[in-house]
């Protein structure tokens, strides 16, 4: 569970960054 959990909030935290380098007029 450690594991999954933890790489979903990868998984997000990364997203998340990619999302703001690609839309950085909305930040």
């Amino acid at each position: 569970m450690e594991i999954t959990l933890l790489g979903t909030l990868t998984l997000m935290i990364l997203g998340y960054l990619v999302y703001a380098l690609f839309h950085p007029e909305q930040f």
